[in-house]
């Protein structure tokens, strides 16, 4: 029964890797921190398939640099805002409109889950990289 369960959650595990990895390589054409779902991706990933292991580290050290690239100025946060706020209202577009070629809530939710995404990671860098700069103790460790 043991054997079972470890089972459904690698194969769990591996299918929300999977798509996180999926969705982290469609943000990444976006200037948000795209790299931060492709890292969650490979972790799980390399959870559910232990031979994936040695991708981690080096995914990890670029997910970590471009997070504090995508909030080093305020031009940066303020473009990556503005790609989410036209994700967020082109989402809602084809959502209601039916005018629009291959309209439907299918294609707004996918745009709108996109900019809640870009959201969520953008504010998490935000707050990673002040609580780094501030040197406080619950910051994580800077990789370099």
């Amino acid at each position: 029964m043991a054997r079972g369960v470890e089972s459904i959650r690698r194969v769990a595990l591996g299918v929300v890797g999977a798509v996180l990895l999926v969705i982290g390589v469609a943000l990444l054409v976006l200037p948000g921190p795209g790299l931060l779902l492709v890292f969650a991706g490979v972790v799980l990933l390399a959870r559910a398939v232990p031979a994936l292991d040695r991708f981690v580290a080096p995914v990890r050290v670029r997910a970590m640099r471009a997070a504090e690239e995508s909030v080093s100025s305020r031009w940066r946060i303020a473009g990556s805002v503005l790609v989410g706020l036209f994700l967020f209202a082109v989402g809602l577009a084809w959502g209601l409109v039916s005018l629009l070629p291959y309209s439907g809530w299918a294609a707004g939710a996918s745009l709108i889950i996109s900019s809640l995404a870009l959201f969520a990671l953008l504010g998490w860098s935000h707050r990673r990289v002040r609580a780094t700069r501030r040197g406080s103790p619950e910051a994580p460790e800077r990789t370099r």
